[in-house]
């Protein structure tokens, strides 16, 4: 049996994965991915979302304003996020961030969405989960302030961003993600981050359906995709899978305390 895993970050949504999803959850079974978290990044979306979380098992979701969707979508409201938060399969906040490889110019609404989805992650005691693209010396800096005005939990999905907000993130006490991107040929450097991030501070993802890891690299991505980043993961901290895969689990575990707790009751 392969190892237990978890994607802590997938689209089950989206077009690409919605048409077979009933498969698409079996092969990520089969693969030891018994447990996903999909992200609803429009909120006007977000039953249909609920909806897939609530049809199957080892499905959660979490919810909030992409900073690429900010410019398009009305702006989420505190009020709003804590109130889909009492669902009982609604584990995280998000994702939110700062996105200026795309959305530069909408950079003061990024940052207000982002404030708001921070205040709901406090407030619901909910991991936040941010999405950085080429906005590391702002999104250190609104991370940390942030933090220190009061206290939340958080992971830096997709992690792909430089050692400086890596080390602002850890510092904080906040989880780096790896998915397909630590896979690729190219990705040296953020091969290196994880090597010295500490391994109880890691999660495993896809970002389904996208950054499929080799030898998937280009074609759509999907949660059984998780093992093939773990297995790099082993690599690059020198451990077993199975080490590294239970390590990352009882991370996720430890960050999504509300998915852990679910799973536990329905064990008994």
């Amino acid at each position: 049996m392969p190892p237990e895993l978890v994607d802590s970050h997938c689209h089950l949504d989206f077009p690409d994965l919605i048409g077979e999803l009933d498969d698409v959850i079996a092969r990520a079974g089969a693969a030891g991915v018994r447990r996903m978290v999909t992200i609803c990044t429009r909120l006007r979306n977000e039953p249909a979302v609920r909806a897939i979380a609530e049809a199957h098992e080892g499905v959660f979701y979490a919810a909030g304003v992409h900073p690429m969707s900010v410019a398009k979508e009305d702006a989420a409201t505190v009020e709003q996020l804590t109130a889909l938060a009492r669902h009982p399969k609604m584990v995280g906040i998000g994702e939110t961030g700062l996105d200026y490889h795309y959305e530069k110019e909408s950079a003061a609404a990024q940052a207000a969405s982002l404030h708001v989805h921070i205040e709901a992650a406090r407030r619901t005691g909910l991991p936040l989960i941010i999405h950085a693209r080429d906005a590391d010396e702002d999104m250190a800096r609104i991370l940390t302030e942030e933090h220190a005005a009061g206290a939340y939990s958080c992971v830096m999905h997709c992690f792909s961003s430089g050692p400086a907000l890596a080390r602002a993130a850890l510092d904080c006490g906040f989880y780096l993600s790896m998915s397909g991107v630590a896979t690729f040929r190219n990705a040296a450097a953020v091969r290196e981050i994880f090597a010295a991030t500490p391994l109880d501070r890691i999660l495993v993802e896809t970002d389904s359906p996208y950054l499929a890891p080799p030898p998937h690299r280009g074609k759509r991505c999907e949660p059984a995709y998780t093992a093939l980043t773990a297995a790099v993961g082993a690599e690059v901290k020198d451990l077993p899978l199975a080490e590294f895969a239970a390590a990352t689990t009882a991370n996720f575990d430890r960050l999504f305390a509300k998915a852990a707790e679910w799973s536990k009751a329905r064990a008994v």
